[in-house]
């Protein structure tokens, strides 16, 4: 079964996911022409390993501790905080705790 994307005016509840962040895992929220937001969860000693995406990205970390390694070197993202990168930026994230993230990604025109 496919999963359902938001629609457009739907609302989406981003709260940290507390006691059932153990359980859960990533998935989309929504997809549009040029933009896509989904809640990556991330646990403690699991790594995404380096990637890029094609157009410009915001991370945000909802809950937990994660390790952002980048061109400029590592940074901690708590709880609370978001950090922007720019298009094609390398990037690698390791959970230091378990932890949940909105990713919001621009996708670049096909």
């Amino acid at each position: 079964m496919a999963l359902q994307h938001a629609r457009s005016a739907d609302v989406v509840s981003v709260r940290p996911l507390g006691a059932a962040l153990a359980g859960a895992t990533t998935s989309a929220i929504l997809k549009a022409a040029q933009l896509e937001v989904i809640r990556a969860v991330l646990p403690a000693g699991k790594e995404l390993r380096q990637h890029e995406t094609p157009g410009e990205l915001t991370i945000q970390c909802l809950e937990g501790e994660v390790e952002l390694h980048t061109a400029a070197g590592a940074s901690l993202l708590r709880a609370g905080e978001l950090v922007h990168l720019q298009a094609h930026a390398s990037h690698s994230l390791r959970g230091l705790t378990d932890a949940s993230l909105l990713l919001t990604l621009c996708l670049a025109p096909g």
